[in-house]
């Protein structure tokens, strides 16, 4: 190898040390940032990012170094999807996954009327993010992409929110008429009309419908009745009871461990992180050193891996806490455990991995409430 193929050699070396330590600083969590950067043997940093202070340091860290470096790196969003980089989710559940293909691993799903940021696209997939800052790939027919305009106007419309477990739209005011698509807890949609005991209302795409008022709220409204307590939360959980545990499910129409707590809290007013390995950093710390007896309904707890020798801590599966040595979960489906040695649902295997609890009633750290009209 000559000089000039030394040196370059050794820049690109030096060059991987700073792009690792940019992105520890910057996206730690590739769940909900993209960082996707890298050097050739050239000096040309290539790959993508959604975060253009982390590009900017990057750059500034190098040339600090004194690495020549030439920046071919592509900001998101992404230049293909034009002016319509915002989205919001057009079907009762959008199954939303970790790669753009249908076989692709489940990672999360969002509730019609969600709004979406659309970060880049791949043949009939777009990269979006969540409002709880997730980022995996939905296809065509799960959102309706829009411009700035079109979305702030859907943004500050008054809205409806669906309530039932599951139930339907209509084409008219008419429960035996023709559907118009299905609906779940938490569906959100444009309110143009009230018709007797129906609402009108407009789906993302334009498509128009009819709600039964018993069925649904005004958004304002149901926001502004919002109070949060531990019956409360427990009364949400149980009606979720034999639901089937569904991997990447956060709905009514399937939901895994970290789903079902999402839910739980999303339907009383508070927006929790996606997986139970980030819910788990939500809320102050519960002392169980002495047992269980301190834990109040409400509370999260979380189970996995103890951190051993030369492995670290892996929390892989949470519940909640209701009361009477029991929480209640989505495992197999939807059910109630004990940590009683006696109780006759008593769950050894949880806890022998029981980790800890968190309180997040009266703490919010790691939870947001819910912004009016989304």
């Amino acid at each position: 190898m000559g000089w000039t193929g030394l040196a370059l050699a050794q820049s690109n070396t030096s060059m991987q040390p700073i792009i690792d330590e940019v992105r520890q600083q910057y996206a730690p969590d590739r769940r909900v940032a993209v960082f996707q950067i890298e050097a050739d043997d050239k000096g040309v940093l290539t790959g993508k990012t959604n975060l253009p202070e982390a590009k900017k340091e990057l750059l500034a860290r190098l040339q600090k170094a004194r690495l020549t470096a030439e920046d071919k790196i592509e900001s998101l969003p992404a230049e293909v999807l034009g002016e319509e980089i915002y989205g919001v989710v057009r079907v009762s559940v959008a199954n939303i996954r970790s790669q753009s293909r249908d076989a692709a691993e489940l990672a999360t799903q969002a509730l019609l009327g969600m709004p979406l940021k659309v970060l880049d696209k791949d043949r009939g997939w777009y990269l979006v993010q969540t409002p709880d800052q997730y980022i995996a790939w939905v296809d065509w027919g799960g959102l309706q992409r829009m411009n700035k305009s079109a979305f702030d106007a859907w943004t500050k419309a008054e809205k409806v929110i669906y309530l039932r477990p599951y139930g339907f739209s209509y084409e008219s005011a008419d429960t035996d008429g023709q559907t118009v698509s299905d609906l779940v807890a938490g569906d959100v949609l444009k309110l143009k009309a009230e018709i007797g005991e129906f609402f009108q209302v407009e789906y993302p795409d334009g498509r128009t419908a009819y709600v039964p008022k018993g069925e649904a709220k005004r958004y304002n409204d149901w926001v502004a009745s919002l109070s949060i307590s531990e019956d409360k939360l427990v009364s949400t959980a149980k009606r979720m009871m034999g639901i089937p545990y569904l991997w990447g499910g956060t709905s009514y129409k399937g939901m895994d461990c970290s789903g079902f707590t999402k839910t739980i809290y999303y339907l009383n007013g508070w927006v929790l992180p996606r997986d139970a390995s980030q819910q788990v950093h939500s809320g102050e710390l519960v002392d169980t050193s002495s047992g269980f007896g301190t834990l109040r309904s409400g509370d999260l707890l979380f189970f996995g891996t103890k951190a051993a020798e030369g492995t670290s801590e892996k929390v892989t599966h949470v519940g909640m806490w209701i009361g009477n040595n029991e929480f209640i979960h989505a495992s197999g489906q939807v059910r109630i455990s004990s940590l009683d040695p006696k109780a006759p649902n008593f769950d050894e295997f949880e806890l022998n991995r029981f980790l800890r609890a968190k309180r997040l009633l009266g703490n919010k750290k790691g939870v947001d409430s819910l912004k009016v009209n989304q």
